[in-house]
């Protein structure tokens, strides 16, 4: 299977709504898409003060109750501008989320590619 690019945000303003990745809208949402995904974000807007909080939400079974899987948070401005995510194998209902959780709006770029 070919990388491919699943979605995109491009300039989007993440304010103090825990906000879905896979819709573009406030989240979580469950996204069924099988395979294996990394999240890239670019978060060069980020400033002193600023937190952003990434999450990624799965079910375990696929009956099951989505939660969150994985959490990081980032803090002030970034030495790397760009986040890359690990590799995850995600399949039942998942979704990654922004939420800044300190400062004003961060404006990033988002990308979900699947490579298997």
């Amino acid at each position: 299977m070919p990388i491919t690019e699943l979605y995109t945000l491009s300039a989007e303003s993440i304010g103090t709504t825990e906000h879905s990745v896979t819709t573009d809208t406030s989240g979580p949402d469950a996204d069924t898409t099988d395979g294996v995904f990394q999240f890239f974000l670019d978060v060069s807007d980020m400033v002193a003060g600023d937190e952003l909080r990434i999450r990624l939400y799965e079910k375990v079974l696929s009956g099951g109750t989505q939660r969150i899987a994985e959490q990081w948070t980032l803090v002030g401005v970034q030495s790397k501008p760009v986040w890359i995510s690990p590799s995850f194998i995600l399949l039942h209902g998942w979704d990654f989320t922004l939420d800044c959780i300190a400062g004003t709006t961060i404006v990033v770029d988002a990308s979900v590619r699947q490579v298997a």
